[in-house]
C-alpha cells in the first residue's frame, strides 16, 4: 500500500496530536492546508465535546470533520452525519451507579451542552479543558430537553482501577471506555470512533485502504480497525499498539506530523 492513495485521515487529539502540554504541533496548519489541497478529508476524532473541538479549530472548521464524544456525534460543515445518544433510562441507571464511586465526578455530555453538579475548582479545571458549553445543575437526573451522547466520569482515584470495575459487567450492553488516566466514558453500544469513521467513509465513498487513523488510548481501539494505515503512538496503551498496524513516534516527539509529512 502507498501512502499517496490516502483520502481520509482521522486523528485523536489528547495523547496523539497534542503534546503533553496540550499544544498543537507548530507545523499543524501548514500540513493541514497541504492535505486539503490534495482533497484529503481530515477529521479530529476525540472524546472531547463538539463545541470544544470546533472552537480549537475555528479557522478551518468548514474544512474539517469533527468526530466528537468518542464517535457519538459526527459533524461536517455544521451538518450532522451521525448522532448516537444513550437511552434516557440507561442514563439514570448509570448516574445512580456513578454516584457511589469515591473520588469521582459526573459529566452528562449532551448534544446542546454538558451538565455537571459540582463546581469544585479541581473538577472545573479538568472540565474546562474539554467542554466549552456547560451548565451547573442541582440534579443530573432532572436534566431534560437534550440528547445525552455520553457520560464522562472524572475519576481522581484513577479510572482504570477505581471506576471501571463498577461498569465492567455492562460492557455487553454499552460502551465502557477508559479514555485517560482520570477518565471513564460511558456511551451507547453503537457509539464508537470506528463506527463514526465508517459513517464518514460511506458518505464520501472512501475505502479502508484509503484511510489513515491515529490514536493512543482505549477509546481509539475500534478506529484502529477501520483504516489500513492505522497508527498507535509510541506512548499508546499496549492494547492500542497491538491493534494498530504501525507505530508512530510519541505525541511529544511530533509523531503524527512526521507521518503526515510523508503523504
Amino acid at each position: 500500500m502507498e501512502m499517496q492513495q490516502v483520502k481520509f485521515i482521522a486523528v485523536d487529539m489528547d495523547g496523539t496530536l497534542l503534546n503533553s502540554k496540550k499544544e498543537l504541533p507548530p507545523d499543524f496548519y501548514p500540513t493541514f492546508h497541504a492535505l486539503t489541497k490534495k482533497n484529503i478529508i481530515f477529521a479530529i476524532a476525540s472524546g472531547r465535546q463538539y463545541y470544544n473541538i470546533r472552537n480549537q479549530f475555528s479557522s478551518v472548521s468548514d474544512d474539517m470533520v469533527f468526530i466528537a464524544e468518542n464517535g457519538s456525534y459526527v459533524v461536517h460543515k455544521d451538518k450532522e452525519i451521525l448522532v448516537q445518544p444513550l437511552q434516557k433510562e440507561r442514563v439514570h441507571t448509570l448516574v445512580d451507579i456513578a454516584r457511589n464511586i469515591r473520588d469521582t465526578e459526573i459529566i452528562l455530555c449532551g448534544k446542546k451542552q454538558a451538565y455537571i453538579e459540582s463546581n469544585s475548582p479541581e473538577f472545573l479545571h479538568h472540565v474546562n479543558m474539554y467542554y466549552d458549553k456547560k451548565l451547573v445543575v442541582k440534579d443530573l437526573q432532572q436534566v431534560e430537553g437534550d440528547e445525552i451522547l455520553k457520560i464522562a466520569l472524572c475519576d481522581f482515584g484513577g479510572s482504570e482501577k477505581n471506576s471501571y470495575p463498577y461498569f465492567r459487567h455492562l460492557e455487553n450492553d454499552i460502551q465502557v471506555k477508559v479514555s485517560g488516566a482520570l477518565w471513564l466514558d460511558l456511551s451507547d453500544k453503537l457509539a464508537n470512533k470506528g463506527r463514526a469513521v465508517r459513517a464518514v467513509q460511506q458518505l464520501y465513498n472512501v475505502r479502508y485502504d484509503e484511510t489513515m487513523v491515529f490514536g493512543d488510548y482505549m477509546n481509539d481501539l475500534e478506529m484502529m480497525q477501520e483504516g489500513y494505515f492505522s497508527y498507535a503512538m509510541a506512548n499508546a496503551h499496549p492494547e492500542v499498539k497491538a491493534a494498530a498496524r504501525f507505530i508512530a513516534d510519541s505525541n511529544d516527539d511530533n509523531g503524527v506530523m512526521k507521518v503526515l509529512g510523508s503523504i
